[in-house]
């Protein structure tokens, strides 16, 4: 989006990190519906995407351990794009980017909820 990405192997990298993520949603939700067990879990990663098997069981083991905890990067993610869009929408000409990423981050790590009130009240500032 910011044409960062100068040859096509950058963006190769970057559609593979989507992957991963992609892939761990899988997985997680597989293997806490009782879809999936840890073994074919590991292979399903293996089997989709450039990593090894000691990479596969370590993220794995972690998925087991911390249920939802792969799926709180994609939600968080489309959350953020959720309230970069509604903001752009609302505010037309007056949203600045940089500004939005200023007041998201500012306050370091909250509840999704809480940070969409406190960008609620930030865009009526505008």
């Amino acid at each position: 989006e910011l044409g960062l990405y100068t040859d096509p192997y950058q963006y190769m990298g970057a559609l593979g990190d989507e992957m991963h993520r992609a892939i761990r949603l899988v997985v997680d939700v597989a293997m806490h519906t009782g879809k999936m067990t840890r073994e074919q879990a590991i292979k399903y990663m293996m089997d989709n995407e450039a990593i090894s098997e000691e990479g596969a069981t370590a993220e794995i083991e972690r998925y087991m351990a911390f249920p939802g905890q792969a799926l709180s990067y994609k939600i968080g993610a489309l959350k953020i794009r959720e309230l970069r869009n509604k903001y752009s929408e609302q505010l037309g000409d007056k949203f600045k980017i940089s500004a939005f990423h200023d007041e998201f981050l500012k306050d370091g790590c909250m509840p999704l909820d809480v940070i969409e009130k406190k960008m609620d009240a930030w865009a009526e500032q505008q």
